[in-house]
């Protein structure tokens, strides 16, 4: 049990039976690896709690041991990168040129700003090349906004690089080089409709910045680690699990992201998804590590789920994928 998140009146797994929702593991199409907390940023909306003093990072070891299971999963057709800033591990590339000869797509959750860091000069270029689909952290195509949520200066800097990627291809019909945006919400509410908001991002960045992107992803605020912590200092918590338990969908809970899906972490620990690594609520609540088992396709059917579950099913939905519905 998540034991920052208040007592309920009802849990999450008792509303599934309550909808008469059963939840099992189908066949696992994405494997999301968090290659390590390491990050140029502290967004107050982290759930991985990332910065730059964290030192958890994957070394080459797990990173080898994942490949060799991937590579008896042909039904795995893409890998899901992310951090901390999934760039700034020494075994990035490395690990990303491995995935794409095995014919996979791979996906870089970028938070833009890293690639002005010291010998992130050619990293655009790489992704490119290796023609990485690219999901970027933008919580806003206003600057205050941005500046608030994730520190001074960083909209400047978020503009320049999606700039950079643009002029390499990324956001361009026919390229094949993929660019989406990720908006989260800077206050306790959930996310406005994603198509709506597509719309308004797509209009204001090309006519103040000239800038092309494919899709935005609206991704709810999960009550864990950071934002947590911010919601229980401003005495917020109880009401924004009550807004997320009154906005429950059962169509968004048939299709959450963790019956398709499984969360490895940086030291080779499996996880139902990044949400549950956070918390560290294992597999299945068992141990199981990418060192200790013969294949993804062996692991179990059944998924672990806490209160925190709310956050993915409220609304129009929400996974890495953006909005379910």
């Amino acid at each position: 049990m998540n034991k920052s998140l208040p007592i309920l009146d009802q849990s999450f797994e008792s509303t599934l039976r309550k909808h008469q929702i059963e939840l099992k593991r189908k066949e696992i199409k994405i494997l999301q690896v968090n290659i390590g907390k390491l990050c140029n940023l502290a967004c107050l909306h982290c759930h991985v709690e990332a910065g730059p003093k964290r030192t958890e990072n994957m070394v080459r070891e797990t990173a080898d041991r994942i490949l060799d299971l991937l590579r008896k999963e042909p039904q795995i057709h893409t890998v899901d990168i992310t951090g901390g800033a999934p760039e700034m591990n020494e075994n990035f590339r490395y690990f990303v040129s491995e995935i794409r000869k095995m014919g996979k797509e791979v996906i870089d959750r970028c938070n833009l700003t890293v690639f002005f860091e010291p010998g992130q000069e050619d990293t655009i270029q790489f992704l490119a090349d290796q023609k990485v689909k690219v999901v970027a952290s933008l919580p806003c195509y206003l600057s205050d906004n941005v500046d608030k949520q994730r520190g001074k200066g960083t909209f400047v800097k978020s503009i320049d690089a999606l700039q950079q990627m643009n002029d390499l291809g990324y956001g361009k019909p026919g390229t094949g080089l993929e660019l989406d945006l990720v908006y989260n919400p800077v206050g306790e509410h959930l996310p406005p409709g994603q198509a709506k908001l597509q719309e308004d991002y797509k209009v204001y960045l090309k006519d103040n910045f000239n800038i092309e992107f494919n899709q935005l992803y609206t991704i709810t605020n999960m009550p864990i680690k950071r934002y947590a912590h911010m919601l229980e200092r401003e005495g917020k918590m109880v009401e924004y699990m009550q807004l997320l338990i009154n906005a429950f969908n059962p169509r968004a809970a048939e299709a959450v992201m963790c019956t398709e899906l499984i969360s490895i972490s940086y030291d080779g620990q499996i996880y139902d998804c990044d949400f549950n690594q956070m918390l560290e609520i294992p597999l299945n609540w068992k141990d199981r590590t990418v060192f200790n088992i013969e294949s993804f396709s062996s692991l179990e059917e059944d998924i672990a789920f806490d209160n925190h579950c709310f956050g993915c099913t409220a609304g129009a939905g929400s996974s890495c994928a953006g909005a379910i519905l």
